[in-house]
């Protein structure tokens, strides 16, 4: 029977450690990498500790802020990462291949679009694939897929990265919006220059607030303010709504408000422009070959979004 040197044992009980550098390197953290490998951010730092130990080379530095790479680390990474990367598409393709798809996808979308669109199909999905599971991050801060350990994002946005892979889910538009009784009492504009004497409700962006109209070809940039600015925009459509002022909101927010009429369209031949994006994408980084739960998700999001809002 044929035996095991030591050295080549020691070696292959040692490609746990080293996937766990490499998924640091992507994340720069000890926590989301636990996050991601599924293990306890100690059990995360031990793999690590051994790495270091069998190498008899120091390969993270860390500090009460950050963890970044030694010189030593980054090599052994670059060396590994892509061996590790082709590893796991060739499992995920595997098992793909048989039964039913499974395996966590991590999403990430905009608050309100997350809440009112993507959220309320998830149990359709679920029944579909019962074996996929799904953790759905709700923000509105732009964060890197790869740094954050993010499969896909759903994006409201009209330039989306050229680095990733964008499937086009929906158009999307902005409106100007009041509800009637604000305008019966304080009249409605018919020029965007008009908005300076009206209680407007921009959106929470830093310096002064300004809304961008273009209406064939001519663009006018008009400086607006009233009793509240917000960084979401179904706080911006309710103000409207209770008659606080104009507001300029995502069609994806201000859809059900405009149908029953109980929010209207103001200078509505005036394009709002550069505010929000012209189409919501489902984005994800790219890769040789897309896992199979991946794709359903961003088919089942595009058959139900298609149709706009």
């Amino acid at each position: 029977m044929a035996t095991t040197k030591p050295s080549e044992l020691r070696h292959e009980l040692l490609w746990g450690q080293m996937h766990a550098l490499t998924v640091i390197s992507q994340l720069g953290s000890f926590t989301k990498a636990a996050q991601r490998l599924g293990l306890s951010k100690a059990a995360v730092s031990q793999r690590i500790a051994e790495l270091e130990k069998a190498l008899g080379q120091q390969l993270v530095h860390r500090t009460t802020r950050a963890v970044r790479l030694s010189e030593a680390g980054r090599e052994l990474v670059e060396q590994t990462e892509a061996s590790f990367a082709h590893i796991t598409r060739t499992l995920g393709v595997t098992r793909d291949a048989v039964g039913q798809p499974r395996g966590l996808l991590r999403v990430t979308a905009p608050v309100a679009l997350g809440r009112q669109h993507v959220a309320p199909l998830l149990a359709s999905f679920f029944q579909r694939y019962p074996e996929i599971r799904i953790e759905l991050d709700l923000s509105d801060r732009l964060q890197p897929l790869a740094q954050e350990g993010f499969d896909l994002a759903v994006r409201h946005t009209s330039s989306p990265p050229d680095s990733h892979v964008a499937v086009k889910l929906c158009s999307s538009r902005a409106l100007l919006l009041a509800a009637p009784a604000y305008l019966a009492a304080h009249g409605e504009p018919r020029h965007p220059e008009e908005l300076a004497s009206h209680a407007c409700l921009p959106y929470l962006r830093p310096g002064p607030a300004q809304w961008l109209f273009e209406k064939r070809g001519q663009r006018l940039r008009v400086p607006v303010q009233g009793p509240l600015r917000a960084g979401n925009s179904e706080i911006l459509r309710d103000a409207a709504l209770a008659g606080l002022g104009l507001a300029l909101l995502p069609d994806f927010s201000a859809g059900p408000a405009l149908r029953s009429g109980a929010l209207v369209e103001v200078l509505s031949d005036w394009k709002p422009v550069g505010f929000f994006g012209d189409a919501i994408y489902a984005i994800h980084p790219w890769s040789s070959t897309t896992p199979r739960p991946l794709k359903l998700l961003i088919e089942h999001l595009r058959q139900h979004l298609s149709a706009g809002f």
